[in-house]
């Protein structure tokens, strides 16, 4: 029986992008996916200037932008007078990771494109209309039934397994993974759209109506695609408010049957949770499956990308021999609090608008409006513990993407590996043992001589940056000594490597 590098169950759109990245390492990678076909209504809505970065990594920069648009003025709060209290910013200028802070795109659009991606890869094989039925760890590989939607039922062996097969995850269930449930559980209904005619008066932006009596929130989508979220509050009947004279009425001073036809709505209950216990062994988990966050920061799906990011590069390092298995515990106790930091972020926008006490409500205004409106920008937690040392921050977080004096942007002059950019001399200092070790693992360096690159270690007191292969920031370095010990850091062969 073939047994392949790794399977991922579920072709979502953690699952279809980790096999992206695990297809550009060359890994033998089974993608099985239950659903026959792409879901063809709209889901998420929304990705980030990092995550963007990741489909460049992927290869697949270009297509996206093709089927998504940039969000040039960001999401707007709006109290029930419709002042506008707080500020998420957008830019219409090229942010931190080379490309605009914030996309919106249809999720099918996306999910097209990216399994488009895997052709290019021979050694990864996809099969949707597949069914994970059990899954059995062994001490050397993983067996999975499986059954397909027609045909016999079949065994497959992987080294490694991930469960990027959502919030009923069959993965997490045979690993025991229980969820922490960080509080919030608020349904809401879900409406979405399409535009038959031009309707002037629609904002070009994200809104949330803070509004007790009903919050909301608006979303311009892409081309003529419109979402509304509207909180159900208490007594609300969920089978009449998926109505669609219902729906018409909650939205009519925006729009009317006249100016756009339904195309989906659903209520969710929208949660904030997260596993505890990524892996077991050869089981991990990503997406959905590890953790849930509430929309208000539109960051559910780009924590998933992440997952992949940060666990595609551990496992090929452990798969070729480079690093003990030990290697992947770092990809939860890295993940978790930076996911957790989005979650808790998430629950407080999400406190500010689902405010339903007329006087509360009255109480943060406010507080907003005794300084206008508040601007804020998507932060940058750092990971948890991991493959990086370092105090603070820059170090754990993810390195910018500048454009070189050449025009191309930083990554595709690295390349997809580790990479050290410093001072000539910094890096002509370090010591054998760091040479070998930098040779074996195809380690880039890159001299800092580009004026954009000086300036950032010049502001962050440093002569050198040691990069990992997700761009997040291993460690600074103010002599050759200091390259030497991050370097330790680096995955290497060991009596545990597999």
């Amino acid at each position: 029986m073939t047994v392949f590098d790794v399977a991922v169950i579920g072709c979502g759109p953690t699952g279809v992008t980790l096999a992206n990245l695990l297809g550009q390492y060359g890994l033998t990678v089974l993608v099985l996916e239950r659903e026959p076909e792409i879901y063809g209504l709209p889901r998420a809505i929304h990705f980030d200037g990092e995550v963007m970065r990741v489909f460049e990594t992927a290869g697949l920069r270009s297509q996206v932008e093709a089927i998504s648009r940039p969000g040039i003025k960001g999401m707007h709060f709006n109290n029930a007078d419709g002042q506008t209290l707080l500020i998420r910013a957008g830019s219409a200028s090229i942010g931190p990771h080379g490309c605009a802070n914030n996309h919106y795109f249809h999720q099918p659009d996306l999910e097209g494109v990216l399994r488009q991606g895997l052709q290019r890869h021979r050694s990864v094989q996809w099969h949707t209309g597949h069914e994970v039925r059990s899954i059995e760890q062994g001490c050397d590989a993983v067996t999975l039934e499986v059954q397909p939607h027609s045909g016999q039922a079949y065994s497959v062996q992987a080294r490694y397994v991930v469960g990027c097969d959502g919030a009923r995850s069959l993965v997490r269930k045979v690993m025991g993974s229980l969820m922490l449930d960080l509080g919030l559980h608020q349904p809401w209904l879900v409406f979405d759209v399409r535009l038959k005619t031009e309707v002037p008066d629609l904002p070009d932006h994200t809104v949330q109506h803070c509004d007790p009596q009903r919050p909301m929130t608006y979303c311009n989508v892409t081309g003529k695609r419109r979402r509304w979220e509207i909180m159900l509050m208490p007594g609300d009947d969920p089978e009449h408010m998926v109505q669609p004279q219902t729906l018409w009425s909650l939205v009519s001073r925006w729009v009317t049957p006249a100016q756009a036809d339904i195309e989906r709505a659903a209520i969710y209950t929208f949660h904030s949770v997260i596993a505890q216990g990524w892996r077991r062994d050869r089981l991990m988990l990503a997406g959905d499956s590890a953790h849930q966050t509430p929309p208000f920061l539109g960051q559910g799906m780009c924590a998933g990308i992440r997952d992949a990011a940060n666990l595609a590069w551990k496992l090929q390092a452990v798969i070729r021999g480079h690093a003990g298995e030990g290697l992947l515990d770092t990809y939860e106790s890295e993940r978790s609090p930076h996911v957790r930091a989005f979650i808790d972020l998430a629950v407080r926008l999400g406190d500010i608008i689902q405010t339903t006490d007329p006087q509360a409500a009255r109480q943060r205004d406010e507080k907003f409006k005794s300084g206008g409106p508040e601007i804020f920008h998507l932060p940058a937690p750092r990971l948890g513990p991991g493959v990086w040392l370092g105090d603070c921050a820059p170090v754990a977080q993810v390195f910018p993407q500048p454009v070189l004096a050449d025009g191309r942007l930083l990554d595709a002059a690295l390349g997809p590996g580790f990479a050290v950019i410093g001072e000539p001399a910094v890096l002509a200092g370090v010591s054998q043992q760091t040479r070998e070790r930098w040779q074996a693992l195809q380690l880039l360096t890159w001299p800092a001589t580009e004026p954009v690159l000086l300036a950032w270690l010049q502001q962050h007191g440093s002569r050198a940056v040691m990069l990992r292969p997700d761009r997040y920031i291993m460690g600074l370095a103010q002599a050759s000594g200091d390259l030497d010990r991050l370097s330790n850091l680096l995955p290497q062969r060991s009596a545990q490597t597999v």
